[in-house]
């Protein structure tokens, strides 16, 4: 299971690859919801990533006071950024090439045993295909930053999407029970519609939130093992969770899509889609 992160990268990739070799001018500089950054930056941040651990250097630092970038972290990220703002598009897409595939080399050599050393990641100190499975879900969710700037949606699919998803989906139930805090016997559940159908469904007990096993085997009904008596429900397409869980929409801008239903307490809603922004 550990390799399953090497495909899964393979397939966000390419899919970035496939979709960027449409781009025109005009497009790989649009402005995207992830702040501060244009399609093409969108672009350099994976390069940025993937060529530090393939070991090569990296840029001059990026200047101080930029107000999109919060740590130091997100300083190293923008260096990347910052050394290819006037490298044409084309040229970022060839670069991208060729680092994914000498990554994929990389990964390819690499043991089991490589794979389970525990490694410095955005999460901690994790397993090596641990913090694989993190870049999967970064890389995807920059593909759709890109797609929607560009309006070519779609990969919403497939090994990526699904592990993406799966991450992304992971704290819901943090996020119901430490950061809104609801009164006891409070259920919230979230449907997902779409190619990554399902439900999340949490209960307050004992001051904290209980997963409730709640198949999304059949869209528009109440999972079967969800009590009867939902505080409230939250119904979206994967792209807006998407884009409340990682921060690039407001909750009130998450409001104005045709896709998002609320039934039941209309206020804890709002404060769940406005708490849920924990990855960046």
């Amino acid at each position: 299971m550990q390799r399953a992160c090497i495909e899964q990268l393979a397939d966000v990739w390419g899919s970035i690859q496939v979709l960027c070799a449409t781009l025109t001018p005009d497009e790989w500089d649009r402005p995207t919801d992830c702040p501060g950054w244009s399609v093409k930056d969108n672009v350099t941040h994976i390069i940025g990533i993937e060529s530090t651990l393939l070991g090569r250097p990296s840029p001059p630092p990026a200047p101080s006071g930029l107000p999109h970038v919060h740590n130091d972290l997100g300083a190293r990220n923008e260096a990347w950024v910052i050394a290819r703002r006037d490298v044409p598009g084309a040229s970022v897409l060839g670069e991208l090439e060729e680092v994914s595939a000498a990554r994929l080399v990389a990964l390819g050599a690499m043991s089991d045993e490589d794979l389970a050393e525990p490694t410095p990641s955005p999460i901690g100190v994790v397993p090596y295909a641990t913090f694989m499975d993190v870049r999967v879900m970064d890389c995807w969710v920059h593909e759709q930053d890109i797609r929607r700037a560009v309006d070519r949606p779609g990969h919403l699919d497939g090994p990526a999407a699904d592990a993406s998803l799966a991450r992304l989906t992971s704290s819901f139930g943090f996020v119901v029970g430490k950061r809104v805090a609801p009164p006891e016997g409070t259920t919230v559940v979230w449907q997902i519609a779409g190619p990554q159908a399902r439900a999340l469904a949490v209960t307050m007990r004992d001051g904290r939130a209980a997963a409730v096993d709640a198949p999304a085997d059949v869209p528009g009904d109440v999972p079967g093992d969800v009590p009867g008596d939902v505080t409230v429900r939250i119904e979206s397409d994967v792209v807006t969770y998407l884009c409340l869980v990682t921060g690039r929409w407001s909750a009130e801008r998450a409001r104005q899509r045709p896709d998002l239903h609320i039934t039941g307490d209309r206020a804890l809603a709002l404060a769940v889609m406005g708490a849920l922004d924990v990855i960046p």
